[in-house]
């Protein structure tokens, strides 16, 4: 008998996590039938709410049911990694705690496991129910990283996968600090097969993901790979030496010809707060790898776990 590991995150999803067990042993019947076991791995992020107590309850009806706790909140990345360390099956699925990834489909994503394919993705076709500033920038997010990055993310693109364990493996083999599990998918490789999905609003509870940790986690994704910022910098520095080399030929030219008075200082003005600010943009960019770089030679864990059982 094969084994299916599920890996659910959980952050403050008290609410949610019964009723996530409850749809996904819906599908129970057709893992008898082919012959599937399957465990669940709940991992708490240092959630504040009852989200332990009901996994505990859980637990104690399904010994199929495991959780890990965090000391604190560590982040989804650092949970789906536990999650990855902790899964032992011989195909492995990642899926959101409140419902926004169907269980539904994983029926169908084993069929196409079965005819050949090594992971099967899921992706949103709509973002009805999201704010349309929220809506813009996820798709210019993914539109730049495609265009800068070597590394393909599809649009819509859910953590929500079911995958081999050789592919599992592969995910679980790069350990850096500063994890963009998205990223990581595409690294990796093997064959995909995408499955598109209307979207599901939560079922309890509100988002855990806000403007400002959605812009935050873009730059994760951006400097984690590709370094298309950097080039980014050295250009607009070579650019701005070059137009600042021309208009001091322009202005030495000016002077012996014209004999013009110096003048015009509310526009030097402007153009030393525009280049000053161009000067701390690219800095910035630069700082960012830097801190990246700090992070990783640290060597710190990914998470630390309070509970486990």
């Amino acid at each position: 008998m094969k084994l299916l590991s599920a890996i659910v995150p959980c952050y403050n999803e008290e609410e949610n996590v019964p009723y996530f067990y409850e749809e996904f042993i819906k599908n129970e019947p057709y893992f008898e039938a082919h012959e599937i076991g399957f465990e669940l791995w709940y991992i708490d992020d240092g959630s504040r709410d009852g989200t332990l107590s009901e996994i505990r309850k859980l637990q104690e009806k399904d010994p199929r049911i495991h959780y890990v706790s965090f000391s604190r909140n560590f982040g989804k990345e650092a949970a789906l990694y536990a999650g990855f360390e902790k899964a032992q099956g011989d195909y492995v699925a990642c899926m959101d705690a409140d419902l926004q990834d169907p269980p539904s489909l994983l029926p169908q994503m084993f069929e196409d496991i079965a005819a050949g394919y090594d992971t099967v993705a899921t992706r949103r076709v709509t973002r009805k129910g999201e704010p349309p500033i929220r809506s813009l920038f996820a798709r210019l997010f993914y539109r730049l990283m495609n265009c800068f990055s070597e590394t393909e993310i599809v649009d819509g693109a859910r953590d929500f996968r079911l995958m081999t364990r050789q592919v599992a493996d592969a995910i679980l083999s790069m350990k850096e600090y500063n994890r963009f599990t998205k990223g990581i998918y595409g690294f990796v490789g093997f064959k995909t097969k995408w499955i598109e999905f209307e979207n599901v609003e939560r079922k309890k509870g509100e988002t855990k993901w806000s403007f400002w940790k959605l812009f935050i986690y873009s730059l994760e994704g951006i400097t984690s790979f590709t370094t298309a910022p950097l080039a980014f910098a050295a250009f607009m520095g070579v650019a701005f030496c070059l137009v600042s080399f021309g208009l001091i030929i322009f202005t030495i030219i000016r002077k012996v010809i014209f004999g013009d008075p110096t003048s015009g200082w509310p526009s030097l003005v402007c153009i030393i707060s525009l280049i000053s600010g161009v000067q701390l943009f690219c800095l910035g960019i630069v700082g960012e790898y830097l801190a990246k770089t700090y992070m990783e030679v640290k060597n710190r864990p990914i998470y630390l776990v309070k509970e486990e059982r």
